[in-house]
């Protein structure tokens, strides 16, 4: 049964964007901020069915983006709603977050008019779209009846996409070891075995796959 008043989990990157979206989500009745976090591991964290009814989620974050986490709080939590928060009108961004089991996608720009909408939408059980995600949806629609496709799943873990959007922010093998509390030779086995998954030569090819999927902003 969903409570009087949503309870929200804000994560954001950017603390004077956390302090204006609290602003604009505590002045209403029936929604309250009752957790922060700065990136997509301190969401997961936070995100607790017992207190939490929905986690706004930005993108790009470091460590843990908010496409990973979401999907982690999806698995770990399947009654918490989520939404998705973005500087961008990307279309890979908008289907990655519904395949990690958004259930709306907001813009940034247009955070103060949509963000509310959004937040009863995904209380209500409805799906939040803004107008330009609604076209993409429709036309990738008709792509993939016209040719029989679907979008593929991811084929790494977590962890090797964490060290995926390590390799592509420019971080080397000993910073990414530093970073997850993991060897050296870890790392390394890690990066062999994604290179071979995904069929790629190098640090290139990883950067270019981590964009398409997402992983970090072009």
């Amino acid at each position: 049964m969903i409570s009087s008043v949503t309870r929200i989990l804000l994560a954001d990157d950017h603390g004077l964007v956390r302090r204006g979206l609290r602003m604009i989500i505590d002045a209403e009745p029936d929604l309250t901020v009752v957790a922060e976090a700065a990136d997509g591991a301190e969401a997961v964290e936070a995100a607790s069915a017992d207190t939490v009814d929905l986690a706004i989620l930005d993108i790009a974050m470091p460590r843990m983006t908010g496409i990973q986490a979401a999907r982690e709080i999806t698995r770990r939590a399947p009654t918490i709603r989520i939404l998705m928060l973005s500087m961008y009108d990307n279309e890979q961004y908008f289907f990655e977050s519904l395949k990690a089991g958004a259930c709306g996608y907001v813009l940034k720009s247009v955070a103060d008019r949509d963000l509310l909408e959004a937040c009863r939408a995904a209380m209500r059980g409805e799906p939040f779209l803004y107008a330009g995600a609604v076209t993409a949806l429709i036309r990738n629609y008709l792509q993939r009846s016209r040719q029989g496709d679907r979008l593929p799943d991811t084929i790494l873990t977590p962890r090797e996409e964490e060290i995926v959007k390590l390799i592509a922010e420019g971080h080397s093998s000993k910073e990414i070891a530093e970073t997850l509390v993991i060897s050296f030779k870890t790392v390394d086995r890690h990066r062999a075995n994604i290179l071979q998954k995904l069929g790629m030569r190098d640090r290139l090819d990883l950067t270019r796959y981590a964009i398409r999927a997402g992983l970090v902003e072009p």
